[in-house]
């Protein structure tokens, strides 16, 4: 049997085998931020294609950091019971299922354009050319209760039957704010040397297992780089990784921070279509995983299962997490499993993404034309 198919375990969560979904907005919530059946069923789908750990879609939780329409949300108990119903249909395939914990930031700009609301941030950068929106920046007291709100999540995520969670501190949502010494200019101790940029971070984790427990899993995505010029350099974000490992955070997904204006300067890279394209965060994780004794986990671009397996094998990662791949063949792992090993056919085209930002919700739209013809 295949490395990619070894039972793995993290300080606080077995799992069946080192494939993960990496969270993955769905646009499949309701207005209010319940669970739909359309969700049960998409997920139903992932657990009984095979992976071991699924990650939600960005769920957020506080309401000043919603950033789309239908997105689920961990903010308040109501929310409670149709999590239930998710995390048992997931068990009940035989996977895990951790909850993205979410916060736009400045991002929620996006969402609240026709409201009375202006999105909070670390600190307001003038003119930046990366950033359509008005946010301003958030004083102490907010910033404490939106740390409070990320533990009362994380309680409610507990109740409501999930294995972990996973903090989104990557793609510009409001930790990587923090993190970014392009938009976090604070002189407070939230802002100026690397260990106050991560404060967030810390009290975050601190607070989610004052309330959800010692033994609850938290994991963190986070955002290494900025995908342009002047952002968070890896010489610092790889520090930052280090930190966090120590400070408890359970696995480390390696990934982008702030987003630059095109796909190459995202984590959506598009075209994916040869070997070498592939794994594009690879010399990232390589190198935090030689450093830190947590669970990495590898994502981007991931489509050939040899050079999944090639990673794994020499040690620079010990997760493969895919998100494209899944929308097309969300039993992926199940034919890999049974040695169909075929490349994933997603040709990473983002018509998917695209869709999502006009308010559908998620598919793969390729496929969905190859069969209308």
């Amino acid at each position: 049997m295949s490395i990619l198919f070894d039972p793995m375990k993290t300080e606080n969560m077995d799992l069946k085998n080192r494939f993960v979904r990496s969270a993955t907005y769905d646009g499949c919530a309701d207005r209010d931020g319940h669970v739909t059946e359309y969700q049960l069923k998409l997920f139903a789908d992932l657990a009984e294609g095979g992976v071991g750990l699924i990650i939600t879609g960005i769920t957020h939780v506080h309401s000043s950091g919603q950033s789309l329409l239908f997105q689920n949300s961990i903010a308040i108990d109501d929310v409670i019971p149709g999590f239930r119903r998710l995390t048992e249909t997931v068990h009940d395939r035989g996977a895990k299922i951790a909850l993205q914990l979410f916060h736009g930031g400045r991002e929620a700009a996006k969402f609240f354009t026709d409201k009375d609301f202006q999105a909070i941030a670390p600190s307001v950068v003038p003119d930046d050319p990366y950033f359509d929106g008005e946010s301003r920046q958030m004083n102490e007291d907010e910033i404490w209760e939106i740390i409070d709100a990320y533990g009362d999540a994380a309680k409610r995520a507990r109740r409501a039957g999930f294995d972990a969670v996973q903090l989104h501190g990557a793609h510009g949502y409001l930790p990587s704010q923090f993190l970014s010494p392009y938009t976090n200019h604070r002189e407070d101790q939230w802002g100026g040397v690397l260990q106050n940029r991560l404060r967030f971070h810390q009290e975050i984790y601190k607070n989610i297992k004052a309330k959800a427990g010692k033994d609850y899993p938290v994991l963190i995505k986070i955002g290494v780089q900025d995908g342009f010029p002047g952002g968070l350099e890896f010489k610092e974000g790889k520090i930052a990784a280090k930190l966090l490992a120590q400070w408890g955070y359970e696995a480390l997904e390696i990934s982008l921070g702030l987003r630059g204006r095109s796909y190459k300067e995202t984590e959506f890279r598009t075209n994916v279509n040869k070997l070498a394209q592939e794994a594009y965060y690879r010399h990232w994780c390589k190198a935090i995983k030689s450093e830190v004794d947590v669970p990495t986990m590898i994502v981007g671009g991931l489509r050939t299962y040899d050079l999944m397996e090639e990673v794994i094998q020499k040690g620079e990662a010990d997760f493969v997490s895919l998100c494209r791949p899944f929308i097309r063949e969300p039993d992926i792992v199940n034919q890999w499993e049974k040695e169909n090993r075929h490349r994933a056919t997603c040709i990473s085209c983002n018509k998917c993404l695209e869709a999502l930002r006009e308010g559908g919700r998620l598919e793969c739209v390729q496929a969905k034309m190859d069969k209308t013809g």
